[in-house]
């Protein structure tokens, strides 16, 4: 026990234990920085502890400069880092930051602030195994990545879905086109067919022509054979006319003569011969005609019967002309709406622009909302519960003060929040008392919602006055009181008048700063702002000495966001303007709706469109082969008249022949028909040539290679081997082919596109799947580690935390609180008290209890960890003040005989002043801190002395 008056130094060991094993300055709640810590009048000072340890005791030194905020280190004599120091005490499961094992005076009622996330994991860390706080912090990474996980999963399923029901609406166009390409692929392998069946039929031709020229050639021998005895004949008579030479001379004249005429009928013979290949070759060219439009009628009627099956199919789907009507009405509609809508929004617009100066207004007061959703999301249920039912209670409830204080200045929200804490800036504001009961039965006991609420003075204190006039303080540098800084309603502004006294709080500038020394001297206020400090003033109840202790201000986090005070009524536009921003988007939204149907419409009726204009172009298909048809039917030639014809010329012509001896005409007409057929293999033989040639090239052959390649050998298979089939599946195929328009190569691509990325959205999701499983797999394992133990820590917490109140005839619960099983971050222990039998039981809040019900309550919740401790000791500072002498009494014997027990931890109990008749223990050790300028130093006390005197006003004393 460290006991002794205020102002003595008690609170002074508790700073130097949390700054001597390198604590925050923030978990004493006074000075920011460890220069303030050092005694005034002193450039440094040092602390020294030592801390048991079982391999030998750890003394820590900590020496602090106070000009600089800076601290030299030692460990057991030796220099050492704020590191290794740190590293130390955590090693001895020292935790000063944690209000379960080091309980500050400045943080008393923080703990019953401590939410019952903060309580729980505060407990892990005093109580639990070393691992319960490390798997609980596991098994929140986990959810929140797990969390992360399945949004990712949800999205990227949800994505591939609609990727596949995109690729599966192109899959018909990429159908149609693949059908395109197999046809245009048989073309291709048909125009490469054509060349070699027309280089085979020339060949076939040319082989022909080589039979019939042998054929004609032996023939010509024969005859050669059959004049050869004419010819030695000739040439005998040809000797014996020798000696008769002479008179031949005579008859030179006439043998030419003769000779001339015989040229003569000879070259009227070769004419007549033409004239008749003329005639048969004009037969032959009308037959080659004929055979070509019949070619061409069975193609174009091939070609009509197909359009024509195309045409019944697209006829048995129905006239889509009724159905284009149909859209084109439903699209006038839309536009229809759409102008009525875009007139509504356009209203709505005007509307929202005349109130453009509240609209920005009620943007602010949103940023407040938003503030208080992320920050306090229970309390932001509840405002949202409260505006739907306000109209259930009797007098005023205002909405959480940090949303009606209204700063006027944002230069001055530091200053207003620094003075009202964080628990009352979101506490909503009661006129009457059964107000606040319904309210909080309804939000904490049946929505389980963690809130703070309020209730006004019964006498207004809003227009209290200061105790002095601010222009007595403005030579201080004081420029306003807190209140005048920042407007609220009537009952709000009593409460802080009356809580916080913020009518009676200066506020004050560098110049207050600089001369602080004498402003705290001679004005003697409680509280005062500086331009960036504040300052709190205590004056001993025993030495009278001033005692004062500064903090840095923090910047505003909640009133940042200022109205215009004189403006104030015009908030009520705020309704208008989100009623506006509501309907608009209703507008939008109903326009986005009519944007998407009139796209689809548009769709459908292009499709319709596509599908008429289709119907009417093989229509008019149909037409143009059927006029072709029937004339190419009409220009039909009669060949039996033609070829009679043409034998009647032949015979005209052979009766105008002039007769010859019969050697000499067959000699001649087989030498003729010889000539021609050797003129003819040989152009048969260029023309093979230049279509093997041309085949070749087409079929990518090797220079002198013959043979078609066998992967095309296999294909060419496939298809006739003569011309005129040929040309009539090459025309039908193309025929084919036309029929697919609009269609492209981006089809297949996109298409194949969309799959790569559908098989790799599949994988991803595959992959984001199983690292799902595994999170869920980790998070039951981490579930399993972590909530059993935990919850035996618990029932054991709360079976002493029971047996403590009992003894005091009260009831306490400690219970493990949850609102989602599956959110493991906003697990907490929730400890519930009854002090009056005729109440149910509460959660403990800042709030619901008095002050001293809330400090027996923290006692003992820190009582019932007292055995359960992992912690070497435990620091409780003033932690009585508030509590009634039976409740104080109550809990300093459960503390004695707690902290007395067998194998607990040490325990450092501080206060200013003790009941009689306490009951004591042994294991007690008593330290009285008299520090003041009245008392003897410490070199000139004597204990006898002391005794001695005592006995003297005592005699009883004496025995």
């Amino acid at each position: 026990m460290i006991v002794g008056a205020n102002g003595t130094g008690k609170s002074s060991i508790v700073c130097a234990i949390c700054l001597g094993l390198a604590g925050k300055t923030a978990v004493l709640g006074r000075g920011d920085k460890v220069g303030l810590y050092v005694k005034r009048g002193c450039s440094k000072g040092s602390v020294e502890i030592e801390l048991y340890r079982a391999s030998g005791n750890l003394i820590i030194t900590r020496e602090i400069q106070k000009e600089n905020n800076q601290s030299t280190w030692m460990l057991n004599k030796k220099h050492a880092s704020q590191r290794a120091v740190e590293e130390a005490v955590k090693e001895l499961h020292i935790q000063v930051g944690n209000l379960c094992q080091f309980l500050p005076q400045e943080k008393v009622g923080e703990f019953a602030k401590m939410s019952n996330i903060e309580l729980l994991e505060a407990t892990e860390k005093s109580v639990g195994p070393p691992e319960m706080y490390e798997f609980h912090c596991e098994l929140k990474t986990y959810c929140s990545k797990e969390s992360k996980l399945e949004n990712v999963c949800k999205e990227k399923a949800n994505f591939l879905e609609k990727a596949r029901q995109s690729n599966e609406r192109n899959k018909l166009d990429m159908d149609r086109y693949y059908t395109k390409t197999k046809h245009l692929d048989r073309i291709q392998m048909l125009e490469k067919k054509k060349p070699l069946v027309e280089y085979e039929t020339a060949r076939k031709e040319l082989e022909g022509v080589k039979k019939e020229r042998e054929e004609m050639k032996r023939k010509l021998k024969s005859l050669k054979e059959a004049q050869e005895p004419l010819l030695r004949k000739i040439r005998s008579v040809e000797s014996q006319l020798q000696p008769i030479e002479h008179q031949m001379k005579e008859l030179t004249a006439d043998i030419k003569g003769a000779s001339q005429k015989c040229k003569q009928k000879h070259d009227q013979l070769e004419l007549r011969n033409k004239e008749v290949d003329d005639i048969r070759q004009d037969l032959s060219l009308k037959q080659t005609e004929e055979a070509d439009r019949q070619k061409r009628i069975g193609h174009t009627q091939l070609m009509i019967k197909d359009l024509q099956k195309e045409l019944q199919h697209m006829g048995s789907m129905g006239d889509v002309t009724p159905q284009i009507e149909d859209v084109n009405a439903e699209l006038k509609n839309i536009q229809d709406e759409k102008a009525k809508l875009e007139g509504e929004s356009l209203d709505l617009r005007r509307d929202k622009d005349e109130a453009s100066g509240e609209l920005h207004r009620n943007d602010m007061m949103k940023m407040k909302e938003d503030k208080l959703r992320v920050r306090f999301r229970d309390t932001y249920t509840a405002l949202k519960w409260l505006r739907d039912n306000r109209d259930r209670f009797k007098g005023n409830v205002y909405d959480p003060m940090m949303l009606v204080i209204n700063v006027r200045d944002a230069r001055h929200a530091k200053y207003v929040e620094s003075q009202i804490p964080a628990n009352d800036l979101r506490a909503f504001v009661f006129q009457r008392q059964e107000d606040m009961e319904k309210f909080m039965t309804e939000v904490r006991d049946t929505q389980r919602l963690r809130v703070n609420s309020v209730i006004a003075p019964a006498e207004s204190c809003s227009k209290r006055p200061p105790s002095r006039p601010l222009e007595t303080l403005k030579r201080y540098g004081f420029f306003s009181y807190l209140r005048e800084l920042f407007d609220a309603p009537e009952e709000v502004m009593s409460y802080l008048c009356h809580q916080y006294r913020v009518n009676d709080v200066p506020v004050g500038t560098e110049k207050t700063k600089s001369m602080i020394e004498m402003v705290i001297r001679e004005l003697q206020l409680r509280v005062i702002y500086t331009a960036e400090e504040k300052y709190n003033v205590k004056k001993s109840n025993y030495s009278n000495n001033v005692v004062s202790s500064n903090s840095a201000l923090r910047p505003s986090q909640f009133l940042t966001t200022t109205i215009d005070a004189d403006e104030r009524h015009q908030l009520e536009e705020q309704l208008r303007v989100q009623r506006c921003d509501q309907r608009m988007a209703a507008v939008r939204e109903q326009l986005t709706k009519l944007d998407r149907h009139d796209n689809e419409l548009r769709a459908k009726k292009k499709k319709l469109s596509e599908l008429k204009g289709k119907k009417r172009q093989l229509e008019q298909k149909i037409s143009t082969k059927q006029d072709s048809l029937r004339q190419m039917e009409q220009n039909e030639i009669n060949l039996q008249a033609i070829e009679e014809e043409t034998n009647t010329k032949i015979a005209a012509v052979n009766n105008k022949k002039v007769s010859s001896p019969e050697v000499d005409f067959y000699r001649q007409l087989f030498c003729g028909v010889y000539t021609k057929l050797d003129q003819i293999k040989t152009n048969l033989l260029a023309k093979c040539k230049t279509l093997m040639s041309r085949a070749s090239a087409i079929c990518k052959m090797s220079p002198g290679e013959t043979a078609v390649p066998d992967e095309l050998h296999r294909a060419f298979s496939q298809f006739p081997d003569t011309l005129d089939e040929i040309d009539a599946m090459l025309n039908e195929e193309k025929t084919r082919a036309e029929c697919f328009t609009g269609l492209s190569d981006t089809v297949v691509e996109e298409y194949n596109r969309r799959e790569l990325e559908i098989k790799n959205m599949e994988k991803e999701l595959d992959d984001k799947t199983n690292a799902l499983r595994t999170y869920r797999q980790n998070i039951a394992e981490a579930k399993e580690r972590w909530l059993n133990p935990l919850k035996q820590l618990v029932d054991q917490i709360n079976k002493r935390f029971g047996d403590f109140f009992r003894s005091m005839q009260c009831v306490g619960e400690v219970d493990l609180h949850w609102e989602n099983k599956e959110e493991y971050d906003k697990y907490g222990i929730r400890i519930r008290v009854k002090f009056h039998s005729s109440a149910p039981l509460h959660e403990l809040t800042p709030h619901h209890q008095s002050g001293g019900e809330r400090s027996v309550s923290t006692m003992l919740y820190l009582m019932a960890l007292q055995e359960l401790n992992r912690c070497p000791f435990r620091v409780v500072d003033e932690i009585n003040q508030g509590m009634d002498p039976v409740n104080e009494r109550r809990v300093f014997n459960i503390v004695a005989r707690t902290a007395c027990g067998v194998n607990t931890s040490q325990y450092f109990f501080i206060t200013p002043k003790l009941l009689q008749n306490l009951q004591y223990a042994e294991q007690m050790t008593i330290l009285c801190v008299h520090n003041g300028p009245y008392m003897l130093p410490p070199n000139k006390w004597s204990e006898k002395a002391f005794i001695r005197r005592l006995r003297f006003v005592q005699p009883s004393l004496t025995e």
